[in-house]
């Protein structure tokens, strides 16, 4: 795909709206295609955390293993929105697997690269900065939720 097809799908992704033309370019400098398969892990806790995924099309579960209970799935994520956050916080790794229940086509992020352009430019790390701290408040409140579900009172 063009570059400029990625400029306009990185422009048109909800993650993305509003964003100044010059700094989708530098998004879109560290973006590719990709795709999964139903079934097949984005990424898995542990690893290193080196990228993160606008959702284009399909579903992605985020899960978490707990002691006695096996994997538990707290959120599934759509199209529009974004697959990871671990890659903004030392140590850089992810702190949940990530699944696809469907294909999923996605845009990959390399971390690194738009971790050295928020360095560079740090107005353009504020920029990412305010559209990724709603997601972490949004994921720990999913987690929260999942907590008082699993360990919550007995009946």
């Amino acid at each position: 795909m063009k570059i400029e097809g990625l400029e306009r799908i990185i422009s048109e992704h909800r993650f993305f709206a509003g964003l100044d033309d010059g700094y989708c370019r530098l998004v879109c400098g560290c973006a590719k295609n990709v795709r999964f398969e139903a079934g097949q892990y984005l990424f898995h806790e542990g690893q290193p955390a080196s990228q993160f995924y606008l959702l284009r099309h399909g579903r992605v579960a985020l899960e978490i293993s707990a002691p006695g209970r096996g994997t538990m799935q707290f959120q599934t994520l759509r199209e529009g929105e974004i697959v990871g956050v671990s890659w903004l916080i030392p140590p850089y790794r992810w702190t949940y697997d990530a699944k696809a229940l469907e294909p999923v086509r996605a845009i990959a992020m390399d971390a690194t690269c738009l971790q050295q352009k928020c360095e560079a430019d740090h107005r353009f790390g504020y920029e990412m900065m305010r559209r990724f701290v709603p997601v972490l408040v949004e994921r720990l409140h999913a987690t929260q939720l999942q907590i008082l579900d699993v360990y919550g009172n007995p009946a």
